[in-house]
């Protein structure tokens, strides 16, 4: 097995040990992004901008690893608050066309750097 590590500049660098995605048979894994803005590496305002950042971030790693959104089978969705789910879930649908990705979303307690949302994806190399 051959794992080709993923690293884009076009998101924000990892905050620890691991890598921003990971390629291997053709499956890509991303670690999850923060709503961090990969310019400078300070949140959006809100989770619905933060949702921004996070998926945008998603995206350049999967077009670093010579995919795209398009190609997500599932997506983790971590939030600090549920109540924050519906403006999480209107920007996320900007994101997504049909056939839909699998989706997972949890409440945590508390999510790096204090963020309100993070988010993960797996997908198929074109």
């Amino acid at each position: 097995m051959t794992k080709n590590i993923i690293s884009t500049t076009k998101a924000p660098g990892a905050i620890g040990p691991y890598s921003q995605g990971v390629e291997v048979n053709g499956m890509v894994y991303t670690s999850g992004q923060l709503g961090l803005n990969p310019e400078t590496g300070e949140f959006g305002e809100g989770v619905a901008e933060q949702t921004r950042y996070s998926l945008n971030n998603v995206k350049a790693i999967l077009e670093a690893a010579g995919t795209t959104l398009d190609q997500v089978i599932k997506t983790t969705v971590f939030l600090k608050d549920m109540n924050d789910f519906a403006a999480m879930n209107e920007v996320y649908g900007s994101f997504f066309a049909e056939p839909y990705p699998a989706r997972s979303a949890v409440e945590v307690a508390r999510l790096p750097k204090d963020g309100l949302v993070e988010i993960e994806v797996i997908a198929v190399k074109k």
